[in-house]
């Protein structure tokens, strides 16, 4: 089991590396204004702090892992850096908003490029924060779950037909986003392949938290073997390693230990399909109230949940995808 003060190492920086972080909530450390997001209800940071921190799981996320990798602290929120800028963005700066993608989706909150704009902004008009020596041991974490598709996907009624297209133009378009985060002196930039969407609790109910929707699985294996070739041909024009992906579709599967051929599970978690936290009806999410009265309800022990609600995973199911991940974020070092 992952314990905190053992295994999170929330350390102080050594002052080696940088993280910068683009995407979604998969790695959103509390961006959202806190009046606008159920990461800042009850009972989200329920594990860690204690209480709602804007992280979208009952504690730490994937950006809180992989900065402990790297021995620095998890890199403040965008909107939190303080008036002392330069010792409050030393370990680098989170600029990932839950909800958005590569392009506009239903939540108004800035997409990748205006992230990418605002870190551009930051490098330009702080010159003194980072040198050029800092800036190439820097390391850029990039997420991409999906909220794109799930745009796509409500605005035309879950028709699959033009779906091969869509990851195309969000391929290219992350091409040119992470062309621009290395060409802005960026050294490394860790991608998440998809995670296996079939998978998240939002498509397992239906089978009663049972079995992954292999249609829907399908579409993040497409996604991931476009996100390949691109990997490649931007690593052969760069003539080095600059891009590594991060492979979410095979930490989610190991860890809910699901394997292709025969279903059946020995995870280590109880139900690995079952979210801890969800609304008490169809209706209603976690977090969700009706006045004063709670319309969710959670499970005894977050700790045996790789999921905390629909979408996201626990903060022992990141310790988990962060423990199979470990192989590739070496070679962001």
């Amino acid at each position: 089991m992952f314990d905190l003060k053992v295994d999170a190492g929330l350390k102080r920086h050594n002052g080696k590396h940088k993280l910068f972080v683009f995407g979604d909530s998969y790695v959103d450390t509390g961006n959202w204004p806190k009046s606008m997001s159920t990461s800042w209800k009850e009972p989200y940071g329920l594990t860690y702090p204690g209480s709602p921190s804007g992280r979208f799981s009952d504690g730490l996320v994937l950006t809180d892992f992989i900065a402990s990798f790297l021995g620095i602290r998890s890199p403040l929120p965008y909107t939190k850096k303080g008036s002392d800028r330069k010792s409050s963005v030393k370990a680098g700066v989170n600029f990932a908003y839950g909800g958005t993608g590569v392009f506009n989706t239903f939540v108004n909150q800035p997409n990748m490029t205006t992230q990418i704009n605002y870190f551009q902004q930051l490098i330009i008009q702080e010159e003194e924060v980072y040198t050029k020596e800092e800036m190439s041991s820097s390391i850029a974490l990039v997420s991409v779950a999906g909220n794109d598709y799930a745009t796509f996907l409500t605005k035309n009624g879950n028709n699959m037909k033009d779906l091969g297209d869509l990851t195309k133009s969000i391929i290219s378009q992350l091409e040119l986003n992470l062309r621009r985060i290395h060409g802005l002196g960026v050294s490394k930039v860790g991608i998440t392949a998809m995670e296996p969407i079939g998978c998240l609790p939002r498509m397992t109910a239906v089978s009663s938290y049972e079995n992954c929707s292999d249609s829907a699985t399908s579409l993040s294996r497409f996604h991931n073997e476009i996100l390949q070739q691109t990997i490649e041909k931007l690593n052969n024009q760069t003539g080095k390693p600059v891009f590594v992906i991060l492979d979410l579709y095979s930490a989610f599967m190991s860890a809910l230990n699901i394997q292709q051929s025969h279903p059946g599970n020995s995870s280590n978690f109880e139900n690995p399909l079952k979210p801890c936290c969800m609304g008490t009806s169809s209706e209603y999410s976690c977090g969700d109230k009706r006045g004063t009265t709670k319309k969710y309800v959670v499970c005894r022990n977050p700790q045996l949940s790789f999921f905390w609600d629909i979408i996201h995973p626990s903060q022992q199911g990141w310790f988990a995808v962060f423990s199979a991940l470990k192989p590739s974020l070496r070679s962001l070092l």
